[in-house]
């Protein structure tokens, strides 16, 4: 084989017909500064390679904005959506699914406080009247929320803003905000200004679960499913490629181009990723149930906190694992 680490999928897709002539152009939504291994298929043109579809790159600001282009028809996949996001739609009645999970990173997403400050996990009481910069709706805003219901403060004293993570922190770094909630390079900024309050494990140890999805329409996904199902297989295909570490080398560059990102901040941004394969994906830790509790607990906390009107009785029907068990025969 002359090009052992190209993304291949296992036989051809002829099944993909119908569904890449009905889909014709497919547009993608994926975040900058956010290194996935997909992002080597990506550039290397292997999605629409083994596809047989044009796909136009689209890249978003927070995974709320993912669900808006996905509503209005704009966007049909989403790869690295968060989950809250995610919930925040499908509670106010967008009809979305699940199709795998991109990404687990709870390293990733975390909320820093100034240091001249000097407010740790310890005095936490004196966060009232601090302003904080939030994406509001996404996992940053979760993982905020439940934070602060852990250390007891309440969130009505304080001043809550809502700015994209790269606007955050650059307010922060600049003093503007005493609090940045986020993920990704600007996480990674707001951390040169301040210090986390709470560590990946001590978020997880408290519930709080951080990863992201593959989303799309329902109505779409069901029309469209072998072009879904090829599509998640060139993603574990380039997982699978960056599992294997005698890979790294020839795929970091490509990756850290792709993400807009130096190779220095690509691989320390990946070393706090996991991407787990595809037969641990749909075993009950994650799509066979666990997601699916898992939403629900997040649409409660937002109910609760007021931020959206009401949660679905059950997000079951949110998750569709069919894609990615043809996926898995491929």
């Amino acid at each position: 084989m002359k090009h052992p680490t190209k993304v291949l999928l296992a036989g051809s897709l002829l099944a993909l017909t119908s569904g890449a002539a009905s889909a014709q152009d497919l547009t993608v939504a994926y975040f900058l500064e956010w290194p996935m291994p997909f992002q080597y298929a990506k550039a290397m043109g292997t999605y629409e390679e083994e596809l047989g579809v044009d796909i136009n790159w689209v890249s978003f600001e927070s995974g709320v904005k993912m669900s808006a282009a996905m509503a209005s028809g704009d966007v049909q996949l989403s790869v690295s959506q968060g989950v809250p996001p995610f919930v925040v739609a499908t509670s106010a009645g967008q009809d979305l699914q699940i199709l795998d999970v991109a990404v687990s990173y709870s390293e990733n997403d975390n909320c820093v406080v100034r240091s001249e400050l000097e407010i740790d996990k310890t005095n936490t009481e004196e966060l009232a009247g601090k302003k904080v910069a939030i994406p509001l709706g996404t996992a940053a805003h979760y993982g905020f929320l439940t934070q602060m219901a852990h250390f007891g403060v309440d969130v009505a004293s304080m001043d809550v803003v809502d700015m994209d993570p790269p606007d955050g922190a650059a307010a922060f770094a600049q003093g503007a905000i005493d609090m940045f909630c986020g993920w990704g390079g600007a996480l990674g900024r707001a951390k040169e200004y301040g210090n986390v309050l709470l560590s990946g494990a001590e978020k997880t140890e408290i519930g709080i679960l951080v990863f992201d999805v593959t989303s799309g329409p329902a109505g779409w996904v069901a029309e469209n499913s072998d072009l879904v199902a090829g599509f998640l297989k060139v993603t574990a295909d380039a997982n699978a490629m960056w599992a294997d570490e005698a890979n790294r080398a020839e795929m970091l560059p490509v990756i850290a181009k792709d993400a807009g990102m130096d190779e220095a901040a690509t691989e320390a941004n990946l070393a706090t990723f996991e991407f787990p394969p595809v037969d641990e994906q749909l075993s009950a830790k994650w799509l066979g149930g666990n997601a699916q509790s898992f939403m629900k607990g997040v649409a409660d906390i937002f109910v609760e906190a007021g931020s959206i009107d009401g949660a679905l009785d059950t997000y079951e029907n949110n998750v569709n694992t069919g894609p990615l068990e043809t996926a898995s025969q491929m």
